[in-house]
């Protein structure tokens, strides 16, 4: 549900579109799948980061419903690397309290992939600190599609509305992403939370994804709250 008023604090929920793997490999001389397995260690050095600065939700953009177009042998490893993660990483998720959620469309997933995400979001589902979504196959038009799939199957296609639609989206419970950061220095949303970052708030990064550390994180989050959010009002007290 989209917030009604402007706020300095936060944020809440936090959208990462961690872009640059790639050409931080080429630059070093290295083969893309050495920038992927950084990209790796940058996402858990910000998920802790994020968890100690007082974000609720996490939300990272891990691969796309595009991203099945690359060769075969990256998507393989990048499939390989997720898969260890999701396993490897479940002390880490205890020691933290992280729980682990998934967004994306299930059924295009290779089974021992879903298996592996669907442990460990079994084992982190009472874990009360940072959720962190990993968008998995994930398409922001995709993922609308779906969920008005999912409303006509319900039958519930009498006076369609923003809140109803909500509710048919992957994770309905959690609230709209408040900022939106992208690495890289691209000015593209990619298809990425499409319907719930209508009003989020984003920050463009030079600095490709495995170069990202906690600093760079605060530095989002304080030009985050350094901004006004209207939500489409007028705010009397700007001139």
């Amino acid at each position: 549900m989209i917030a009604q008023t402007a706020a300095r604090s936060g944020p809440a929920h936090i959208g990462i579109i961690m872009d640059g793997n790639g050409r931080w490999a080429r630059e070093r001389g290295q083969i893309r799948t050495q920038g992927h397995l950084e990209g790796l260690k940058a996402a858990k050095r910000i998920v802790k980061a994020a968890g100690e600065m007082g974000v609720s939700f996490l939300t990272l953009y891990t691969f796309s419903t595009e991203n099945w177009k690359r060769a075969s042998e990256e998507v393989g490893f990048i499939m390989d690397l997720v898969k260890k993660y999701l396993r490897g990483e479940l002390d880490f998720y205890r020691e933290n309290r992280i729980r682990i959620r998934h967004a994306g469309d299930r059924s295009g997933l290779p089974p021992d992939v879903l298996y592996e995400l669907d442990e460990a979001c079994r084992e982190t589902k009472d874990f009360d600190g940072l959720q962190v979504i990993l968008a998995l196959n994930y398409g922001g038009r995709d993922e609308i599609v779906r969920a008005f799939k999912k409303l006509v199957e319900a039958g519930d296609t009498k006076n369609v509305t923003v809140e109803k639609m909500s509710r048919y989206m992957d994770n309905p419970d959690v609230p709209d992403p408040d900022l939106v950061i992208r690495t890289a220095g691209e000015f593209r949303t990619s298809n990425f939370l499409v319907w719930e970052a209508a009003y989020a708030e984003y920050f463009i990064s030079g600095k490709y994804w495995p170069d990202w550390s906690s600093e760079d994180l605060a530095g989002a989050i304080t030009a985050y709250r350094n901004r006004e959010r209207r939500f489409g009002a007028v705010n009397d007290k700007v001139i």
